[in-house]
């Protein structure tokens, strides 16, 4: 097979074995968790709790509660009293801004970031076809999401159980829940937020393959993230707000109700994978009828 053939548009006359599709994600997630870039991103992610902690930690070193300068993330004000809510402080704090520009890095540079360095032409000679490239692609940001949130949520616990009490947890809803309990919350509120991630990453894979610079897609992720944001806060514009994916992000609180919400959590959800669904249809027929040349 000539390398003509196998970055054709078409994708035609390829082999279908599954091992490749395997192969190639193993690959993919190897090499986004091992590059240097990914790595600092995750310690800049898992430092972000430390700074919090130590900051609440100094504040309310004379016996005045967290937050009493007013201002601050949700949740601060309960650290003190348990140090489980550090984590819930934290993701509220991480989600609107750390963590989705995080993943923002690594998916503008999926697609164009190989095609910049000249590898994508060479990955698309193995036999998985585009498709099934865009998938591990994909994929394996998917993953970073994971892992990035539960960096962000095991950095504050561990910082939250070392400088604060942990004990029983007061919901939202003014009942109180056993520790067991509330550390399967704080996993469940992890992977919502995990979750809320998946349509901006699927709008960073987009963006990645039109494109051949990462520089530029992934400056252009960002932009985009920061525009929705200031759409979202605007109020003249609030009949717009429960269609941008940012808007249910923070929804992730209803989760320490008691008993649980679940309207805002499931909108949220199903507006994360509208977005996967649009945009990833819109990757992959642009990459698919993508003419890669070098």
């Amino acid at each position: 097979m000539s390398q003509a053939e196998a970055v054709g548009p078409a994708g035609a006359g390829r082999p279908r074995n599954p091992l490749w599709t395997f192969g190639i994600l193993r690959s993919e997630l190897t090499t986004t968790l091992r590059r240097w870039r990914t790595l600092a991103l995750l310690g800049v992610l898992a430092a972000v709790p430390v700074l919090i902690g130590i900051a609440v930690r100094i504040e309310t070193s004379d016996g005045s509660p967290a937050g009493s300068g007013g201002g601050g993330p949700a949740f601060l004000s309960q650290v003190t009293n348990n140090g489980l809510f550090l984590v819930f402080a934290v993701l509220s704090v991480t989600l609107p801004v750390f963590l989705p520009m995080a993943v923002g890095v690594v998916a503008g540079d999926s697609i164009a970031g190989e095609a910049g360095a000249g590898t994508l032409r060479y990955l698309l000679v193995a036999p998985a076809g585009r498709t099934r490239l865009l998938l591990a692609k994909y994929a394996s940001t998917l993953v970073f999401c994971l892992v990035a949130t539960v960096v962000v949520a095991a950095s504050a616990l561990a910082v939250g159980a070392l400088l604060f009490p942990v004990g029983e947890v007061t919901t939202i809803s003014g009942t109180q829940i056993g520790f067991g309990e509330g550390l399967l919350r704080a996993g469940l509120i992890a992977v919502a937020v995990a979750a809320s991630l998946i349509g901006f990453a699927a709008l960073g894979l987009f963006i990645s393959t039109l494109t051949g610079s990462g520089i530029a897609a992934m400056a252009t992720t960002v932009g985009v993230l920061i525009t929705v944001q200031i759409l979202d806060s605007i109020p003249q514009l609030s009949g717009m707000h429960p269609y941008l994916f940012p808007h249910y992000w923070l929804s992730f609180a209803d989760l320490l109700r008691d008993p649980v919400y679940w309207d805002d959590v499931v909108k949220n959800l199903g507006l994360q994978g509208l977005y996967a669904a649009v945009f990833g249809s819109a990757a992959w027929a642009r990459f698919t009828a993508k003419d890669i040349t070098a």
